[in-house]
């Protein structure tokens, strides 16, 4: 047993420099609204959809990791100006009050009603072009306010023309409760169901497009699959489902899938055989394959997402400052601003001159889809918020999942620190 401690602060100390590089510092009651002046910056408001219980006792939580019945809020961000800040990247405040001209800073942040969310849902879909709504779904181990900043992140860095939404399931926002996030994804999926309903049937809503991440893939596909199964089809205002690095069982993908019909949604899947965190994830589900982390080309999958009419991008040969590989697009400023481009201009992937020395395949045509390609700049790792508290509560089940975690960035992690070359292109391999 006296070798365990040392495992424990080496794995601590992998995880957290590779991962995050010491954001445990980061301030909590960052939600908390400033009061003061914010000038020069961009404002994202978004309406929030959520399965957490309310935080009635810090104001600048609001939401807990609990699980409770669905509520509402809407919530506006300042994100501070160029010159301050890399696209790609969230610039949390190093202490509060925050600086609006360094930091995100939140602006406004009220708990209100469901009819109050769909109308203020309604507003703002009237007020872009294309009356186009996105849904965000984050991944496992995400904080209320971690998904809220990405989310504004996503909007901002990408140019969108989106009404944002929000919905966000009672993930604890710790590396060791895998096993309870995961159950809060399956607790979840009746209420994201239920959002999707209400928005597909608001007259003012032109289309929906869905963008998750990691395990919020699960909450998505489950939601899409009752939808499917209760209604004969997935709602037709939905167009576009992106699916980022999904935490999804490939067996289990394909029984979900299944009930979707011919007439659904685009789909696009993220993926890469250099994804660290999936690796990890898969070592926890018994070796079984992550959808993310497939090689779409080998069979049977090249088959049956042909047969389903999935696109897939593949990233695994991107290169990418992100060692463990599962937001290889976050540390590319410029392929970002390119999607915002095109997102702004109306104009696809594959009919743009990028520009960049890559090349892109046939990715899919809806514009929806190229949403979900400017998220996969800034989609985050299952596993990159390290809690060291959390390490005081290790037990044996912990131990089995971080030493699967270690066993797997000690073999893929490069040992020479040195960026791998920038490949030739990013492909479409599904056709």
């Amino acid at each position: 047993m006296a070798g365990l401690p040392r495992r424990r602060a080496l794995f601590a100390a992998v995880a957290v420099s590779l991962l995050l590089g010491g954001c445990g510092g980061r301030p909590e009651g960052v939600l908390i609204p400033f009061d003061g002046p914010v000038t020069g910056t961009s404002i994202v408001d978004m309406v929030v959809a959520t399965t957490r219980v309310p935080d009635e006792d810090q104001p600048g939580i609001l939401y807990t990791g609990e699980r409770g019945e669905m509520s509402f809020a809407e919530i506006s961000v300042s994100v501070p100006p160029e010159s301050a800040r890399k696209t790609g990247e969230i610039q949390w405040p190093s202490k509060l009050p925050p600086n609006p001209e360094t930091d995100f800073v939140t602006v406004g942040a009220d708990r209100i009603d469901e009819k109050q969310a769909f109308a203020r849902v309604n507003a703002m879909a009237r007020s872009v072009e294309g009356r186009h709504v996105l849904v965000f779904i984050h991944g496992y181990n995400n904080r209320f306010e971690s998904a809220v900043y990405r989310l504004a992140q996503i909007v901002h860095d990408s140019g969108a023309p989106v009404a944002p939404v929000l919905f966000t399931w009672p993930s604890r926002g710790n590396l060791v409760s895998y096993t309870y996030d995961r159950e809060s994804a399956n607790y979840s999926r009746d209420a994201l169901e239920r959002l999707l309903t209400e928005l597909a049937k608001d007259s003012s809503v032109g289309s929906i497009s869905i963008l998750s991440h990691s395990m919020g893939n699960w909450v998505t596909l489950e939601a899409l699959r009752q939808m499917a199964i209760r209604n004969g089809r997935i709602a037709p205002k939905i167009h576009d489902v992106m699916l980022a690095a999904p935490d999804v069982d490939a067996d289990v993908f394909r029984t979900q899938i299944a009930v979707f019909g011919k007439s659904k949604p685009t789909f696009t899947i993220f993926v890469s055989r250099r994804d660290k965190a999936l690796a990890a994830s898969k070592r926890v589900w018994g070796g079984m394959p992550r959808i993310g982390a497939i090689d779409p080309t080998e069979e049977p999958y090249q088959e049956e997402l042909q047969r389903a009419g999935f696109y897939v991008v593949d990233l695994t040969d991107e290169s990418s400052s992100d060692r463990l590989g599962h937001n290889t697009f976050a540390a590319s400023p410029q392929a970002v601003q390119l999607i915002g481009r095109q997102l702004a201009t109306g104009q696809d992937l594959n009919t743009y001159d990028i520009g960049l020395g890559d090349r892109v395949g046939d990715l899919a045509t809806a514009t929806g889809a190229n949403i979900g390609a400017a998220a996969g700049l800034v989609v985050t790792a299952p596993i990159a918020i390290v809690d060291p508290d959390t390490w005081e509560s290790y037990d044996d089940r912990v131990e089995a999942w971080g030493e699967s975690v270690q066993s797997t960035l000690e073999s893929t992690v490069p040992t020479d620190g040195k960026a791998r070359e920038k490949p030739d292109g990013v492909e479409n391999l599904s056709d």
